[in-house]
């Protein structure tokens, strides 16, 4: 029976705690990482996307690759819990658990190398940047090539809202996708006392803005699955002049790609009638960032049956469908795969908090069952999966 370092992966996830580094700037956090995986003697590259790290486990092997994936990037917040290990770093913290996934996975490569012999399958060890930065990480190393030397891909993502120790998996499509958007306005300034001899672009903005509600509660399907939001609104420099410039912020989740494409199109329609309204021009900045993430019914049935060796079947639960984003579905564009919650919320230690709070916490003795997760589902499925199983269960055959 192989055994998880438990003691370790929390001391891991403590040392890099304290040292929250954000998008793709993860100097610190990537050396924490080559460190223990040149002391574990295990090969790794960083040639896919940027600030990635890859590691190998029978780097020799062909036939079957599983890919496990642990982002490593923290928040711009000010942590305020009363730790020893609180964040040193002013403004930064590990607000959504990454410092915890990326020292899972180092615990899972640490079990993985002391068998490596005894499996039969490579395994790749993705240690990724910039899940939460506005460019994600997944997709600069999909856009390398890296799922083009991985047949099927888990992750595992810890949950607060899932009791310390269990392990969920919601089956079919399970997280939205993300687009970002920017909209501008340009005006030209005016005294705010003569504001006819100006072109106010706060004022188009504001229109457009109310144009957008309207659209979402007039021109949408209610039983469309989506949200819509706009964040911010910036304009003008001061109280006495007309604003030349206005700036918004805003996202689109959905679980129907044509009604990204729906929302999206009407938004710059608004938004251009609403610049012409008022004299300003208008310019739309978007990109997707994620897609919806796709949980393969059967992989996760595999994955499910791992987990239950390690946490009993009385620990497994179902999660249900949510409308937050994972860039993790950057790789399930490519390859079939599953993303694992791993329950880390305890009532009894006061761990209740969700993710993107200062004061977010974690239950670290659930940490060495996320490693064993990935552990035995690796020795479980080693010999491969069977594709036909895996298209046969896709439940998007036939509306794609």
């Amino acid at each position: 029976m192989y055994q998880i370092d438990k003691d370790y992966i929390i001391k891991l996830r403590r040392a890099i705690h304290q040292y929250p580094e954000v998008d793709f700037e993860l100097p610190r956090t990537i050396t924490v990482v080559k460190r223990e995986l040149e002391k574990m003697g295990i090969p790794y590259t960083e040639k896919y996307g940027k600030s990635s790290v890859v590691g190998y486990i029978n780097p020799q092997k062909e036939g079957f690759t599983i890919g496990i994936r642990a982002d490593m990037d923290a928040l711009l917040i000010d942590e305020i819990n009363d730790i020893s290990y609180k964040s040193k770093i002013d403004g930064k913290m590990h607000a959504c658990g990454h410092d915890a996934h990326t020292a899972m996975l180092l615990g899972t490569a640490k079990t993985l190398k002391a068998m490596e012999n005894k499996i039969n399958c490579r395994v790749m060890l993705l240690f990724q940047p910039s899940e939460e930065g506005r460019q994600s990480g997944a997709e600069l190393m999909v856009q390398d090539g890296i799922m083009d030397e991985i047949d099927v891909i888990i992750g595992v993502h810890i949950e607060n809202w899932l009791n310390s120790g269990c392990v969920g998996v919601c089956k079919g499509e399970s997280m939205a996708s993300s687009r970002n958007f920017q909209l501008e306005f340009f005006g030209r300034t005016a005294h705010a006392t003569l504001p006819h001899s100006g072109n106010d672009a706060l004022a188009a903005a504001v229109d457009a803005y109310n144009g957008i509600q309207l659209m979402l509660a007039r021109k949408l399907n209610p039983f469309a699955k989506y949200v819509c939001s706009v964040g911010t609104l910036h304009a003008g420099t001061t109280q006495n002049v007309v604003a030349d410039y206005a700036q918004m912020l805003g996202t689109i989740r959905t679980f129907d790609m044509n009604v990204d494409e729906l929302l999206i199109k009407n938004i710059e329609e608004i938004c251009s009638r609403a610049a012409k309204n008022f004299g300003c021009t208008f310019k739309l900045t978007t990109s997707l960032k994620c897609y919806v993430v796709y949980n393969n019914p059967y992989i996760a049935d595999r994955v499910l049956s791992a987990a239950a060796k390690v946490v009993g079947e009385e620990n497994i639960a179902e999660m249900l469908i949510k409308m937050s984003s994972e860039d993790f579905s950057q790789y399930l564009t490519k390859k079939p795969g599953v993303f694992i919650r791993l329950g880390t919320r305890n009532e009894a230690k006061g761990i209740t908090t969700l993710p993107h709070n200062n004061d977010f916490m974690i239950d670290e003795d659930a940490l060495d069952k996320g490693s064993a997760t990935c552990v035995q589902f690796v020795l479980d499925n080693m010999d491969g999966i069977d594709k036909e199983k895996i298209e046969d269960s896709d439940e998007r055959k036939g509306r794609q």
